[in-house]
């Protein structure tokens, strides 16, 4: 399936209550190993508290079969949480969802996204490198001001 159909059968909408119970089930499915800190129940209400418009998800249907979270901070875009069911891959649903976000953060000024994942993910890496990302020369820090389990 090309973006293209893709488009035909999925809309690309911003989060909504009802959509909870989906996203919740996609990101047990996508990030199974991922902390509490990073679950639905946590992150969802986090994001909508700032910038809800750029928590999106990809409707099938009545069914979530994807998401993508971005912010942007005034300098910098980033792109968080792009998942797609196992069940809709390949259909350029992934791709839909990030033109999305792009489209959105451009919108605010954002001239630049980034995005981490992990090293060993050579297939997700594949897929943002076939959406013009590029691997840049970092190293990715980062700090806990408050714990959480």
């Amino acid at each position: 399936m090309t973006i293209g159909e893709a488009a035909e059968t999925v809309r690309i909408e911003p989060y909504r209550d009802a959509h909870f119970s989906g996203v919740d089930s996609l990101w047990k499915e996508a990030f199974p190993e991922d902390p509490p800190r990073n679950h639905a129940a946590v992150a969802i209400p986090e994001k909508l508290a700032v910038q809800p418009d750029l928590l999106l998800v990809a409707i099938d249907r009545d069914d979530v079969v994807g998401t993508a979270m971005a912010g942007y901070d005034g300098h910098r875009g980033w792109l968080y949480s792009v998942a797609v069911r196992r069940s809709h891959r390949r259909r350029g649903i992934g791709e839909l969802l990030v033109r999305e976000a792009e489209a959105r953060l451009a919108a605010l000024g954002c001239r630049k996204v980034n995005l981490q994942v992990r090293s060993t993910n050579e297939a997700v890496v594949a897929f943002y490198r076939a959406l013009d990302f590029e691997i840049e020369a970092r190293i990715s820090l980062g700090k806990r001001l408050q714990s959480q389990e």
